[in-house]
This record gives structure tokens, C-alpha cells and sequence, in this order.
């Protein structure tokens, strides 16, 4: 039986610095709050009313599965962090300005739908929720790029 077998490694154990393991489990965390928050807010019946919105035309459609594969890039890019991929915080970096880029688009009234996009009166109020929105993501993104210890870790594998 294989499984009951102790397997031996020969090769040294992954060492990845606190502050990559925290933003690491910090996407992990904000990605499920914030599905889980959506739910919430919107309901069973809401959430069908959503995606029966989502896909009333093709451009909609595409707005709508393209969010949702951005948000398992996020996810995906968080365990390769964890695993020290070097190329998963520029990815994740990438993920945030195609994010916040199409938003501040779709608010000021460039992107659509307007299902994705933020509510406010002016450009200055409208940025200054973005950036509130944001914030959790930027502070991941610090500790992915602005720690020695991070950077050296990344450098290093």
C-alpha cells in the first residue's frame, strides 16, 4: 500500500517569509469575503437576477466570465505564491491594474456594463472609492513587492 508508506525527501523544505504567506492567505481571504459578501447583499434570488443580467448579450457575457476568470487567477496566484513563484506577483499585479482600470472606466462611463462599476457624483469622489476599494489589494501588493525579505525570497527561487 502506498499510502501508508513514509516517503523520504531528500531535497530542502520551502522557507517562504511571514509576509509572502500573509499576502498569500490575504487574497485567499479578501476573494472569499468578498463572494461572500455579494451573496449576502444580493440574495439566492439575487444572485440569479445577477447572472441572468450577466448574460443578456455577448458583451455582457464575456464582462461577466472574464471577471470570474480573474478572480481564480487571483486565487491560483495566491498558491503559487505560497509555493515562492516569482511570476505569480506580477501576474497578481497585472490582475489589479486590468481590475481597477476597467472599473475607473466603467464609472466614469467608458466600460461597460454598468453593473461593474462604481457609483458616485464626480470623477474625484469616484476614484476616491475606488482607492478605498482597492486598499486591501494594495496592501497586499506592499508586501509582495516592498519587503527585502519578500523581494530577496522571490529573487531567490
Amino acid at each position: 500500500m502506498g499510502f501508508f508508506r513514509k516517503s523520504r525527501h531528500s531535497h530542502a523544505r520551502l522557507n517562504v517569509p511571514a509576509l509572502v504567506q500573509v499576502a498569500a492567505l490575504a487574497i485567499i481571504l479578501i476573494r472569499c469575503l468578498d463572494l461572500l459578501m455579494l451573496f449576502n447583499m444580493l440574495g439566492v434570488r439575487g444572485i440569479g437576477e445577477f447572472i441572468h443580467r450577466s448574460v443578456q448579450t455577448w458583451n455582457l457575457t464575456l464582462v461577466f466570465f472574464a471577471s470570474l476568470m480573474l478572480v481564480f487567477v487571483e486565487i491560483y496566484c495566491a498558491f503559487s505564491l505560497a509555493r515562492g513563484r516569482n511570476w505569480a506577483r506580477w501576474v497578481y499585479l497585472l490582475t489589479q491594474v486590468i481590475a481597477t482600470g476597467y472599473l475607473w472606466a466603467a464609472s466614469i462611463g467608458y466600460g461597460y456594463p454598468e453593473l461593474f462599476s462604481i457609483a458616485g457624483e464626480s470623477k474625484r469622489e469616484i476614484f476616491r472609492s475606488l482607492v478605498m476599494q482597492k486598499l486591501p489589494d494594495l496592501l497586499v501588493l506592499f508586501l509582495l513587492f516592498i519587503p527585502g525579505s519578500s523581494r530577496r525570497f522571490f529573487r531567490l527561487q
